[in-house]
């Protein structure tokens, strides 16, 4: 159940991130973000995975707080910081410059 409540957070941030980018600069910035939002997404949760390998078990923390429910929250958390300092450093640049 964390899994999928994570994953459709996840499908709301693309959507956003992509209408967003797609409104201010076109399709192509739009895909793009996708890109490298998927990419990120991919990366981060195999590198959480490997992470939480050698902390916890595979049974994790209970039923609904299994190894891989909680490498998704891990990931998720690290997204938001990551994506937080990324886009408010371009929002800056962009203030900046006009």
């Amino acid at each position: 159940m964390i899994a999928l409540v994570i994953f459709y957070v996840h499908i709301i941030a693309v959507t956003a991130l992509f209408t967003y980018h797609y409104q201010r600069e076109g399709f192509g910035a739009g895909m793009l973000t996708v890109g490298f939002f998927g990419i990120i997404f991919a990366v981060g949760w195999s590198i959480s995975t490997l992470i939480l390998k050698l902390l916890i078990s595979e049974k994790g923390l209970g039923m609904m707080a299994d190894r891989s429910a909680l490498s998704l929250a891990l990931l998720t958390m690290a997204e938001a910081v990551f994506y937080h300092l990324y886009y408010r450093g371009s929002d800056e640049k962009k203030t900046t410059a006009a």
